[in-house]
């Protein structure tokens, strides 16, 4: 089996050596070791970067500090938008070019620990179709986040149980497994910091299974964060009432809205 990597990046040329130093290793060990779960092999890995139009010199560093890389079993692809199009549109381009059995998508600060990816791998076991890192489940730690993002995205998460699935703690995350079947059929439109939470939010929503991996969210070392928080809450509010509409058409017996 093959794994691919993406990692979105914009102006985050503060943390290409942190690529290269804590992610670089666990995918070696990964390709290394033959990583087994459930009877599935990952022998080979790529990592997909796209740098989503940055302005700091982030996609020249990303090949300077990669190209170098010749070991067998993995592969770099560096893809770059002109102009910056957003998160979800950054994930749209690297799922298009993605190969794997099995795609990981990461934040490319770390705030997720890489470390974590053979942990999170280890919950996609037959019939789960995505496993999505969760600070908020109650195994979950948040460490040294601002109190203002930490709102948003635990009040986001909270509304999206109410309206999708209680089981299901964190909504917001980025640090995910897919099965490629799901970025296949399902498809998402927010180009801002909604996409992950659309996407799967519409899997669910179609039947596919989704479970937690519970998670350490720790702050950013490097850089700044790129969310526009007034915008992400305009985006959110949008979406979950599209998501009640959908819902309240389903419980009264109408014509459901459009999942695609």
């Amino acid at each position: 089996m093959n794994l691919s990597i993406i990692a979105p990046c914009y102006n985050e040329v503060e943390n290409v050596l942190k690529l290269h130093d804590e992610l670089l290793p666990v995918v070696e060990d990964i390709v290394a070791h033959g990583w087994k779960n459930a009877g599935e092999k990952i022998n080979s890995a790529e990592i997909v970067f796209v740098d989503d139009g940055s302005r700091d010199g982030t996609s020249s560093r990303l090949q300077e500090v990669f190209n170098k890389y010749d070991k067998p079993g993995i592969k770099f692809k560096f893809l770059k938008h002109d102009t910056n199009l957003g998160l979800g549109a950054a994930l749209r381009t690297g799922f298009k070019n993605a190969e794997g059995d099995i795609v990981v998508t990461v934040d490319s600060d770390g705030t997720y620990k890489f470390s974590e990816i053979p942990a999170l791998l280890a919950y996609l076991t037959p019939g789960v179709d995505i496993v999505t890192a969760s600070p908020y489940h109650p195994k979950g730690i948040v460490i040294g986040v601002p109190a203002n993002r930490l709102l948003l995205s635990r009040g986001s998460s909270l509304i999206y149980r109410f309206l999708v699935n209680w089981s299901i703690y964190t909504y917001t995350c980025l640090f995910r497994a897919y099965r490629p079947e799901v970025l296949k059929n399902i498809s998402f439109k927010a180009d801002d910091f909604l996409a992950g939470t659309e996407l799967l939010v519409k899997a669910l929503l179609n039947g596919y299974r989704a479970v937690e991996f519970p998670a350490k969210l720790y702050r950013r070392m490097y850089g700044v964060s790129k969310a526009k928080i007034a915008q992400t809450i305009k985006s959110h509010l949008k979406f979950q009432g599209w998501v009640l509409i959908h819902r309240l058409r389903m419980m009264f017996g109408l014509k459901p809205e459009r999942i695609d």
